[in-house]
C-alpha cells in the first residue's frame, strides 16, 4: 500500500478499515460484500480527490517519494542500457546519469536526474540536484549523441541545481548555461519529459527540447514554491499561495505553450501504478521522436529557437 499524502488521510483512513476487516474476519465470515462496499467508497474518493487537485498538492503528488526515479525509467523503456560517466574534467557526478539505450528498436542517448529511492541512495544521489560536474557530463552525451546522429531523451526530476558553496566554485551557472545550448544545438531529435518536479535551471538544462512531455501531476516552475514564498512573503508557510500564483501545473503550463504534451497518469499518481505510468509515457516519447524522425538538423535547431523565444510572449 503506498504511503498517503496529507491530503489523502480520508482515502488512507478507509484503506484502513478494509485491511482492519481482512484482519479481523479470517476465513470463517465472509466479508467480500462488506470489502467491496468500502474499497468503492475508497476508489470514489480517490478519483473525486485527483480530479480537484490544487497547485501545491499536485507539487506533494510529484516529490511522493514512491514515485518511479530514472533508474526505473531506464528498466521499464530501455533495453541495452549502456552507462557513461564523467565530464572528462573534475568527476562524476551521480544525480544526473545517462548512457546509450534502445527504445523500441531505437538506438538513443538517455539522460536524467536520479533522485534515489532510499536513504542511502538519496544522499549518493545528491536527491537529484546536479552539480557542475553533471551538466558538462550531460552537454558531453547530448554533443556524442549529436556526433552519431542519435536522437536525444531525457527524463528531468529535480527540485534544482546543487546550490552549494562549491557548486558555484566550479562553475554551476555556466555549466547550467552550456548545457541549455547543447540540447538548443544538437542536430537531432531532442524529447525532454517532466516526470516529478522540474525546478529550475537545473530542469531547464535538460528540458530544452523539440518536444516536451509532462506527467499529469508532475510541476515545472522557476523556483520552488516555498522558494518563491520565501522571497515574496518571507515565509515558507506560504508555499501554497505560492504554488497558486505560479501556475506550475501541466496544464496551466501547456495553455502557455511551454510544454507541449501531457501524458496521463495512473488514478491517484504514478506512484500506484508505476508500470502504467511508464507505458503512457513511452507511448508518448515514441509519438514525439516518430513526429521528429527525418527532420534535417537545421530545421530541428530552428524549431527549437522558435519554440523556446516564443515562451513569455503576450
Amino acid at each position: 500500500m503506498p504511503s498517503f499524502l496529507d491530503f489523502e488521510k480520508p482515502i488512507a483512513e478507509l484503506q484502513g478499515r478494509i485491511d482492519e476487516l481482512r484482519e479481523t474476519a479470517g476465513d470463517t465470515v465472509d466479508i467480500t460484500a462488506d470489502v467491496a462496499r468500502l474499497q468503492a467508497k475508497s476508489d470514489k474518493l480517490l478519483r473525486d480527490t485527483f480530479a480537484k487537485l490544487t497547485p501545491w498538492q499536485k507539487t506533494q503528488v510529484a516529490r511522493h517519494p514512491e514515485r518511479p526515479h530514472f533508474k526505473d525509467y531506464v528498466a521499464g523503456l530501455f533495453d541495452d542500457f549502456m552507462p557513461l560517466a564523467g565530464d572528462r574534467a573534475f568527476a562524476d557526478d551521480q544525480a544526473i546519469l545517462g548512457g546509450f539505450a534502445t527504445f523500441r528498436g531505437r538506438r538513443i542517448m538517455v539522460i536524467g536526474h536520479e533522485k534515489g529511492a532510499d536513504t542511502a541512495s538519496r544522499l549518493r544521489h545528491n536527491f537529484g540536484m546536479g552539480k557542475p560536474e553533471g551538466y558538462r557530463k550531460a552537454i558531453r552525451l547530448v554533443e556524442l549523441a549529436d556526433r552519431f546522429g542519435l536522437p536525444v531523451v531525457t527524463l528531468v526530476d529535480t527540485s534544482g541545481a546543487f546550490p552549494g558553496i562549491q557548486a558555484e566554485e566550479r562553475g554551476q551557472a555556466e555549466a547550467i548555461a552550456r548545457s541549455t545550448e547543447a540540447c538548443l544545438a544538437a542536430g537531432v531529435p531532442v524529447v525532454a519529459a517532466i516526470v516529478g518536479e522540474g525546478g529550475s535551471g537545473g530542469a531547464v538544462a535538460l528540458a530544452a527540447g523539440n518536444r516536451v512531455l509532462m506527467f499529469e501531476h508532475a510541476v515545472y516552475s522557476v523556483i520552488s514554491p516555498e522558494g518563491a514564498a520565501s522571497i515574496l512573503w518571507r515565509t515558507a508557510d506560504k508555499a501554497a499561495d505560492a504554488a497558486d500564483a505560479m501556475r506550475i501545473t501541466a496544464q496551466d503550463l501547456k495553455n502557455f505553450g511551454v510544454i507541449d504534451t501531457i501524458v496521463p497518469e495512473p488514478l491517484g499518481g504514478a506512484h500506484r501504478a508505476p508500470q502504467a505510468a511508464i507505458g503512457a509515457l513511452a507511448d508518448a516519447i515514441e509519438a514525439a521522436l516518430t513526429e521528429l524522425g527525418g527532420t534535417a538538423p537545421d530545421v530541428l535547431r530552428q524549431d527549437r529557437r522558435r519554440k523556446f523565444l516564443a515562451m513569455g510572449r503576450i
